[in-house]
């Protein structure tokens, strides 16, 4: 019942921005922590940011702090992933998920954490 689409990847030069876009479905979307991950070609699904459900809590990997930024919108059932300063080594298939648990205070960064996904939308970074 639950579907997350994502939206906003492309193509672009080391340096660019990009503003991912994940609209959910349903009505509870403002109970539950949202998250980004990525996926390279022959490489682990890896966690990339997340939201907690009234947007008080934000947590990133290492990799991407202070270059991206996650918010959301829950009037729109929306989240979304500012990416700045892109760098070759950001390019994956994005992934938008939302977390297990209502309206849990726990951001979560692993994959058991989260039990609905997006499609995924294609980043790539030239260099």
């Amino acid at each position: 019942q639950v579907q997350l689409v994502e939206s906003g990847g492309g193509l672009v030069q080391a340096g660019d921005s990009l503003r991912l876009s994940c609209a959910a479905s349903g009505r509870t979307f403002s109970s539950y922590t949202m998250g980004w991950f990525r996926q390279a070609p022959g490489k682990e699904r890896e966690f990339v940011a997340s939201i907690s459900w009234n947007g008080g809590i934000t947590y990133y990997a290492d990799s991407v702090k202070g270059r991206f930024t996650i918010s959301r919108d829950n009037a729109k059932n929306t989240v979304y992933l500012q990416m700045n300063s892109l760098k070759p080594e950001d390019t994956a298939v994005y992934y938008c998920a939302r977390r297990v648990g209502f309206q849990t205070t726990l951001i979560g960064t692993t994959t058991r954490d989260y039990n609905y996904w997006g499609q995924g939308t294609q980043v790539t970074v030239s260099s």
